[in-house]
């Protein structure tokens, strides 16, 4: 709809002039048009010469800055900054810097009278004190034109002659003051009245001054400083800090989604680490270093092993004197009952060699282990995991030089192997009790081939290339037939390691939909904020704000929600798995899932909060002013 229709209009530097006329007729969209908050659709509207229309959003948002102030009839004052914190929004946008427009606003403040109120809130100000901190803040990047709708509309008559001396006396000044109202005692303050109705100038009364195009200052919108293009970071950062406290309660449950979230990535991955490591850990203790042996054919169940009698201590000693093998143990295991004194205890018996602490990398606690010489002279001597030794000798805590009787033979007790743990499977490795292989086989097993054959590697980087020499030996010696099976614990590492890679990655993902639901909760929580802070948005472009100046003021507080969620999700979460550290499950904390839950939490404040941000940043000044 066509609001002012054919109108043409000169107004001049230091003029005070009066637009009246009633409720539509057309003088408020005349004042957008007059204060770059509107575009005309026909017509042209020049400023110092130069035409309007060709400017960008970001240019007429400098010429709001630069050459405007909007004095408004409901004050339009942001409620959660006190009277300083309004003044300075103009200088903020013009990247005054902070000492600067502080010093500026509060002589300005002073000077309005208000030298006592500076730190109060709009809701803690009177109707003219609120009018007198809109004027202030129209006058901080000294304005060449004050734009006053309806100043004294909401005023009682004191405060309304305050108002209107004040303007006055700014035209004295050589402000160029342009007054919006319907009342004629109101405008009868002005130099010059011009009356508008349904559309058109029905009266003017002359102009008493020389055109301002040839007075006003010379604004280059071209060439801006840098610096207000985007405000300054840390300015950001306490503008948003200010807005999300004016809503605490909100913001707290917007921060519980960000804190869930991170805690949980944060948490779960020490425990799926911890989980991991204690596996690696477990593998590492059983050696990685190793090649197993086992009878039956490589098809064969692995349930089904060590019942096939195809390997033989001939076998081993074999195998240990090929390229790059250490040494060769061949086994046999089975349980029996031990006793000392009037304790019994039932524990595994492995029959090994001499070499089985080198092999295993198992050192001894206490005393030696049995030599070849024990071996060839089928010794009666036993070696006792801890488990064992303490079962056994609950009260000496050297039981090496004391007897055994396994089986109701007596073994003499000459070593106590070290702590070496429990498997990946939960299997005790230290309830073993160890005896010579000829020993074992021959006075408690009474057979001679051998369950399973450990090949110690000694170059690693070789291990598959010997795996395929000890394969093609024993075939040699079982005249071609394959009734053997070759384990490589190193690959048995890697396979457990990449399933706990796995899980670990399941709980991580199952960590980041938490994190997900809580970055949605940050775009809902700027949407609503979008919504409820139009008429601010519309405040500060009115005041000089451009594009990036609002996109970066939501994004901002959508970060700063984050960066704080972030933080305290880290904390919850290190603290969480602490908690569960300490009731026995295995942790690790790791600088990697904390910089990661963290960067996905900021990463999802900024990707999340940037709609509303962009809503915020291209709503049209005047609609956003209207907002209710």
């Amino acid at each position: 709809m066509q609001v002012l229709h054919d109108d043409s209009l000169d107004i001049h530097k230091g003029e005070c002039v009066a637009i009246i006329g009633s409720s539509g007729s057309g003088k408020s969209t005349l004042m957008n048009l007059l204060g770059c908050l509107d575009r005309p659709t026909h017509g042209e509207y020049r400023f110092a010469g130069r035409p309007v229309g060709d400017l960008d959003r970001d240019e007429l948002a400098a010429l709001r800055r630069e050459a405007f102030g909007f004095v408004f009839q409901s004050y339009n004052l942001i409620s959660s900054d006190n009277a300083l914190e309004n003044v300075e929004i103009p200088a903020i946008y013009a990247g005054t810097p902070a000492p600067e427009r502080h010093a500026r606003a509060e002589e300005l403040l002073t000077r309005l009278g208000l030298g006592e109120r500076l730190q109060n809130r709009p809701s803690q100000l009177s109707g003219g004190q609120q009018q007198r901190v809109s004027i202030a803040r129209a006058l901080m990047n000294d304005a060449e034109v004050i734009l006053a709708d309806e100043p004294t509309g909401a005023l009682d008559s004191h405060s309304g002659q305050e108002v209107l001396a004040l303007l006055k006396e700014l035209s004295g000044q050589g402000k160029t003051v342009i007054i919006i109202t319907h009342d004629r005692e109101v405008a009868s303050h002005a130099d010059r009245l011009i009356e508008i109705k349904d559309g058109r100038i029905i009266a003017d009364s002359g102009s008493r001054s020389e055109p301002a195009v040839q007075a006003v200052k010379t604004l280059d919108l071209d060439e801006q400083p840098a610096r207000v293009a985007v405000a300054d970071t840390g300015e950001a950062v306490r503008m948003a800090l200010r807005a999300l406290k004016s809503n605490l309660f909100r913001t707290v449950l917007t921060l519980l989604g960000i804190v869930i979230g991170v805690a949980s990535v944060v948490a779960m991955l020490a425990v799926g680490n911890g989980a991991r490591q204690q596996v690696v850990e477990r593998i590492s203790s059983m050696g990685t270093n190793l090649l197993s042996v086992r009878p039956g054919a490589p098809n064969m169940p692995r349930s089904a092993t060590g019942v096939t009698a195809t390997l033989t201590p001939a076998d081993a000693q074999a195998i240990a004197v090929l390229d790059n093998v250490t040494d060769a143990l061949g086994e046999l295991q089975g349980s029996a009952t031990l006793r000392a004194g009037n304790i019994d205890y039932k524990t595994s018996i492995t029959a090994t060699n001499a070499g089985m602490p080198v092999v295993r990398e198992w050192p001894l606690a206490q005393g030696s282990f049995f030599t070849d010489s024990d071996e060839r002279s089928y010794a009666a001597v036993v070696v006792l995991g801890q488990t064992v030794a303490k079962n056994l000798f609950p009260d000496d805590s050297n039981p090496v030089g004391r007897y055994v009787l396994v089986q109701n033979v007596p073994f003499q007790v000459v070593g106590v192997m070290g702590a070496k743990g429990a498997t990946p499977w939960g299997q005790d490795q230290d309830d073993v009790a160890l005896m010579p292989f000829s020993t074992g086989s021959l006075r408690l097993f009474g057979q001679r081939y051998v369950q399973s054959i450990t090949a110690h590697i000694a170059d690693v980087s070789r291990i598959d290339e010997t795996q395929e020499r000890i394969r093609e030996e024993l075939l040699a010696r079982h005249n071609g037939v394959e009734d053997f099976q070759i384990r490589n614990t190193a690959s048995l590492l890697d396979a457990v390691t990449a399933t706990q890679d796995t899980l670990t990655v399941l709980l991580g993902s199952i960590a980041a939909i938490s994190l997900l639901v809580g970055g949605i909760g940050v775009m809902n929580i700027m949407l609503v904020n979008v919504t409820e802070r139009t008429r601010e948005i519309g405040i500060r472009m009115a005041t000089g704000a451009r594009t990036g100046n609002i996109l970066q003021q939501f994004i901002t507080e959508a970060l700063v929600v984050s960066a704080i969620g972030g933080v305290l999700g880290v904390l919850v979460g290190l603290g969480s798995a602490a908690l569960i550290g300490s009731l026995g499950t295995a942790v690790q904390f790791t600088l990697a899932p904390v910089l990661l839950a963290f960067g996905c939490a900021f990463a999802t404040g900024l990707i999340f909060g940037l709609m509303p941000a962009r809503k915020a940043a291209h709503l049209d000044p005047v609609l956003a002013l209207a907002s209710d």
